[in-house]
């Protein structure tokens, strides 16, 4: 069996997560109280976080440079492929057996590619990591959030995760009955098919950041077709291709600006982290916004976000510059 050679603590830290995330699964199958259900929530969290900034790391490192934007912009894609398949494979799977044989199926696939990756990827070299300190934490954090090469990609996926799952959530009512659910199932592989397509053939000839800002600006486009034609199905397509040109090259940003593994993993925990400071505001936030002021409102405040988030792309390439 052909091994692959990657970092030894960023192998190390995927298949503990990739482990620990299949137990806690077979846990959560169970049912368990609210309060444990919330305990084992937070430990998922938790290695899920460590999923997130260890694996695109190693994709960095693995990758020849050449192809480095294409298999980032593939790891990007999570989002839509998560949700595309819950709604392909887990619906179905919860209507015939019940929730938790989603938590199973979950364990089961965690397991699976722990046991693929625990063969094949190879450690490469012993690293010795720093002390870990609550004072060492904040030091690091202060150093990765003034940073504009390291804070970039996460700076930008604020904005994009803010507006991602918000939308799907609160624009379905205002799409025609009998075009929802096929609209609904489409906006998810759309982002992932113009994310693997026009995003990498993009990043052939301009560098990543242009792109995520390229794919905000359509955002914003697509957002004022939805205002004069609200709920119109190919205007919501649209939306979903654009935000897929964010997905992808955001991921591909990191190893562009940020040319050490040290700093490639500090820029991806960034990343996760705005990703779940966005993810947990968005939808209530927009549902707010959308019972005060109305549908108009709602398409205002995601222009204003979406702007946010070219906005900061350029004052960070400013600070890069000067």
């Amino acid at each position: 069996m052909r091994q692959i050679k990657g970092s030894t603590l960023y192998r190390r830290a995927l298949l503990w997560a990739l482990w620990i995330g299949a137990g806690v699964s077979l846990v959560q199958a169970l049912l368990p109280p609210l309060p444990w259900m919330l305990l084992t929530r937070v430990i998922e969290g938790m290695s899920h976080l460590a999923i997130v900034v260890a694996t695109p790391t190693l994709i960095a490192q693995l990758s020849a440079e050449r192809h480095r934007g294409f298999t980032l912009t593939l790891w990007g894609t999570f989002f839509g492929v998560a949700f595309t398949l819950l709604v392909a494979l887990g619906l179905p799977l919860v209507d015939a057996y019940g929730i938790p044989a989603l938590f199973i199926a979950h364990a089961i696939w965690m397991a699976v590619f722990a046991i693929i990756l625990g063969a094949w990827l190879h450690p490469l070299a012993e690293e010795v990591p720093g002390q870990l300190s609550l004072r060492g934490i904040w030091n690091d954090h202060i150093a990765i959030y003034r940073s504009p090469r390291i804070a970039a990609p996460g700076a930008g996926w604020l904005f994009y995760t803010f507006c991602f799952l918000a939308i799907l959530t609160v624009l379905p009512p205002y799409i025609a009955p009998d075009w929802r659910a096929w609209v609904l199932g489409a906006m998810p592989l759309m982002s992932i098919v113009t994310s693997m397509t026009l995003g990498v053939f993009a990043l052939r000839y301009m560098s990543a950041v242009w792109v995520v800002q390229g794919g905000f600006a359509l955002c914003i486009a697509a957002l004022i077709w939805l205002m004069i034609k609200p709920g119109d199905p190919v205007a919501c397509i649209a939306l979903a291709g654009a935000l897929g040109l964010v997905q992808g090259a955001s991921f591909a940003a990191v190893p562009q600006l940020n040319h050490t593994a040290t700093h490639q993993a500090q820029a991806y925990g960034a990343v996760a982290q705005t990703g779940n400071l966005g993810n947990t505001l968005g939808t209530p936030v927009l549902l707010a916004v959308l019972g005060i002021a109305g549908y108009p409102g709602l398409v205002w405040t995601a222009i204003a976000v979406f702007a946010c988030g070219f906005g900061v792309h350029a004052w960070m390439a400013a600070r890069r510059a000067s």
